[in-house]
């Protein structure tokens, strides 16, 4: 009777997450409370996954990557080594090694993310469409993953139940044997076929660019990494969603072409959208021009930008933003004015407001709590994204990453607490501030992957994972590698209809109890876990990188399984073939 109620729970979960109408977090949470509830599972039973090491380890490293992002040395290394390709192969090419690489050593999902921001600016200004880019982008960031311990979560939370059942773990280059050759495989079938597998469509947002159009002026700092390249080198003629409209160089405004070259002291005059002047402040050394900005009280670091609508009952309004001492009463910096939409020109001291103006402001980041609720303005919202970069740590923060690495690598400390020693040393170095490290924990895929491991408890409890490995025991034959092959794709269908953590979950006591029946080594069948829990291909919800370019890509469910498909038997192939030659049955 329990076996059948856990195999309804199970059965129910699977429908449930992949009708995609509940989020994964709610759906695993109510199965386990349901298992606990009924008795199926003690409370330190259900409450297992919360202390398995891989959980704080994913934690730690969401810490490690916040610090990179935070000190711009995520964006250093985007505009490194993306450049500004003219092609689609090119762009593919140089899109997809990257990301590949990188997803090796930090959490898919930012590298993604950031990854996504440039592949927009790129389409911006070359044609290209985000629909030829970003899936290949998610399945290439997915592929590199595999190559490490720390690649993927799956491979954390994996590795752990190994060594939580008293089997030797994996050291943190171990998964290359597999990781390197599924990788290379994935990436040239995307190179070569995604082109043609792939709709030539603008994406879902596409319509919405440039609501809201701004002029605003930029300096350039004396440590500007602008200075001495030319428009064009510098990257500033085409730029996504603005345009370089001037140069004020003393007092002289000289006119824009491709071989002007960058100065320090500069006033650039760039006119366009917001999300676009967001992107100008992740240029080390270039501040905005206008010189209210540096008067403010407070530090430079505490700086956010908003914006805000003009209220009719605000003082200031039918005033030129000098005379309405905008500063001195609001202890906020106006970058630039937009009426109806469209910027107004002319110089920024001297326009009159009216009521309705939104206002580009930077102030500090208590901004928005003190005036959202002033009669002074219809509405004021912080921008996204608009937190200062701390450029001055990114060789330090690099450094730290690099250092954990050598030292997991070297098996001079287990990944746990090599990546605390990183965070504690992100936080103590100044790369990361103590509120961005809390936000860039998803304590969300934390919970999804904790709740999960009681799924898979209450199979292995009641006697459903003997039952699921002695039927495929039975298709096998006692064979071994047919038996692999079947661990392999049942893990693949798992992960296509819920989370890859909760599939690699679900199917690693199985796995386990099937190769225990054969007198197997338990090694190759997690190894094979692994890499399908993580080979998530053909559906937008098994993976958190497909649905995060779903939108920005315009993709339809059909987009996945036609380029996912072929891919995900590829990858399917070449790993059953290669397992059992680096980790013997």
């Amino acid at each position: 009777m329990e076996l059948l109620f856990v195999g309804v729970i199970l059965l129910g979960t699977l429908g449930v997450l992949a009708s995609n109408r509940f989020s994964s977090d709610v759906v695993l949470l109510a199965s386990s409370g349901i298992l606990l509830i009924s008795g199926i599972l003690s409370p330190s039973e259900a409450l297992a996954g919360f202390s398995n090491p891989g959980i704080a380890t994913i934690a730690v490293l969401y810490v490690v990557v916040a610090g990179l992002q935070e000190s711009g040395t995520v964006a250093w290394l985007s505009r490194s080594l993306l450049g500004r390709p003219t092609t689609l192969p090119v762009a593919q090419t140089r899109l997809l090694l990257p990301a590949a690489f990188l997803s090796a050593f930090a959490n898919n999902s930012p590298v993604v993310a950031m990854f996504t921001t440039a592949v927009q600016n790129w389409c911006k200004r070359t044609g290209f469409k985000p629909s030829q880019l970003l899936l290949p982008l998610s399945y290439a960031s997915i592929l590199g993953g595999t190559c490490t311990l720390i690649g993927t979560s799956t491979n954390l939370v994996v590795d752990g139940m190994l060594r939580q059942s008293g089997l030797p773990g994996f050291s943190l280059f171990e998964l290359a044997w597999i990781g390197v050759p599924i990788t290379l495989v994935g990436v040239v079938y995307l190179l070569l076929f995604s082109r043609f597998l792939l709709p030539n469509r603008e994406s879902a947002s596409a319509s919405f660019d440039h609501l809201r159009e701004y002029l605003v002026e930029m300096k350039v700092n004396d440590d500007c990494e602008l200075i001495d390249q030319t428009v064009e080198e510098a990257g500033l003629r085409h730029l996504p969603g603005l345009y370089l409209v001037d140069i004020d160089r003393s007092d002289e405004v000289l006119a824009v072409s491709p071989s002007t070259q960058i100065r320090a002291g500069d006033q650039l005059v760039f006119a366009g959208a917001v999300e676009s002047v967001v992107e100008l402040r992740r240029i080390k050394g270039l501040v905005p021009a206008t010189t209210q900005t540096f008067k403010l009280s407070g530090n430079q670091k505490d700086r956010r930008l908003f914006e805000a609508v003009l209220s009719g009952a605000s003082p200031a309004t039918g005033q030129s933003i000098r005379e309405a001492r905008f500063r001195h009463r609001y202890n906020a910096a106006v970058l630039s004015v937009a009426r109806n939409g469209e910027r107004l020109a002319g110089k920024l001291g001297q326009i009159t407001l009216q009521a309705g103006d939104t206002l580009l402001l930077e102030a500090q980041k208590g901004f928005l709590f003190k005036y959202q609720n002033s009669r002074d303005f219809l509405l004021v919202s912080r921008l996204l994204n608009t937190d200062n970069v701390r450029h001055e740590r990114a060789p330090l923060a690099l450094t730290i990453v690099l250092a954990m690495l050598v030292s997991v690598g070297l098996e001079w400390l287990p990944i746990l607490q090599a990546g605390i020693l990183a965070g504690a040393a992100m936080l103590a170095t100044g790369c990361l501030r103590l509120e961005v490290a809390r936000k860039s924990i998803d304590f969300r895929v934390l919970l999804v992957i904790a709740c999960a491991f009681g799924l898979g408890a209450a199979t292995q409890k009641v006697g459903l994972a003997s039952l699921v490995a002695g039927s495929a025991l039975n298709l096998a034959q006692d064979n071994p590698l047919i038996l692999l092959a079947i661990v392999y794709v049942i893990t693949v269908v798992l992960t296509e209809t819920m989370t890859n953590n909760a599939a690699a979950i679900i199917m690693f006591p199985i796995a386990i109890s099937a190769a225990g029946s054969l007198g197997l080594s338990p090694t190759p069948f997690a190894v094979a876990v692994m890499i399908a829990a993580s080979a998530s291909f053909m559906t937008p919800i098994g993976y958190q990188t497909n649905l995060m370019v779903q939108g920005p890509g315009g993709y339809h469910f059909v987009d996945y399984l036609r380029l996912g498909l072929p891919l995900s038997i590829l990858v399917g192939l070449t790993a059953v073939v290669l397992i059992p030659l680096f980790w013997s049955f």
